[in-house]
């Protein structure tokens, strides 16, 4: 199991995803699940991946074998013109993927070899997009009524973004949000684990204006962990007292 995020914000697009897969409590390792490309000045694409270990890593290295020579690939995530096209054609080639191996080994139908992506960015001259790409190949895209996308282990995170999103909010207020949704899955949920990959695009910059690693030791993860627990003891203790007799 794992766990990503990606919220649109006024100011661009943050990213956060967990690195752990595992397939029992004795069998856990650490991969990465955030990838990214950039045109230095013209665009910039980052995917997460959700699902089936060696599906993703399959569609992931497709997608990096795309990239290496642009020049004599009409399917290239450099050289096709829009979002939607990049996302249309991911879609497509993890529909084959998962299809592929759920046919190779006869379960056709089943969901064992599914995988679900994230992808985010922008191409110049266009907005910045998210979308949220299915096994099927099919996508939706992120809006004012759905800002934001998560692949994974969703339910414990999303309460704490629902209430915390806000579209005009900085970035470092996006962070400390993700970060507090990531904290109580971790809490809940022993499948998504440390370390997690953060990653902020800045609207109109074509590169990732900030990236980070986030471990077991971090500082910061820890005093958001600690302090987030206190405020909600706090919260929870100046809530109005229950009784069992009528006043």
């Amino acid at each position: 199991m794992t766990y990503c995020v990606g919220m649109m914000i006024d100011k661009g697009i943050v990213l956060m995803g967990d690195t752990r897969t595992n397939s029992g409590v004795d069998n856990i390792s650490v991969f990465r699940k955030m990838f990214h490309w950039q045109v230095p000045g013209e665009r910039m694409l980052a995917v997460m991946t959700a699902g089936n270990l060696a599906t993703t890593q399959a569609v992931v290295s497709q997608l990096e074998e795309r990239t290496k020579t642009p020049d004599d690939r009409s399917n290239s995530l450099l050289q096709l013109p829009t979002m939607f096209m990049v996302a249309t054609e991911i879609g497509k080639l993890l529909r084959a993927t998962v299809q592929e191996r759920q046919d190779a080994n006869g379960v056709r139908g089943k969901g064992r070899f599914t995988a679900s992506i994230i992808l985010a960015g922008q191409i110049a001259g266009m907005e910045p997009r998210l979308f949220h790409i299915y096994p099927e190949g099919n996508f939706i895209e992120a809006g004012l009524e759905t800002p934001f996308f998560q692949i994974g282990e969703t339910k414990y995170g999303r309460p704490i973004i629902l209430r915390g999103y806000d579209r005009e909010m900085s970035f470092e207020d996006a962070v400390k949000l993700l970060m507090v949704s990531f904290d109580s899955t971790l809490k809940a949920n022993l499948s998504v684990g440390l370390p997690l990959d953060l990653m902020v695009i800045e609207r109109d910059k074509y590169e990732p204006t900030h990236e980070r690693r986030i471990t077991a030791d971090d500082p910061y993860f820890e005093a958001i962990s600690s302090r987030w627990g206190d405020a909600l003891r706090e919260a929870f203790h100046s809530l109005p007292d229950y009784t069992f007799y009528n006043k």
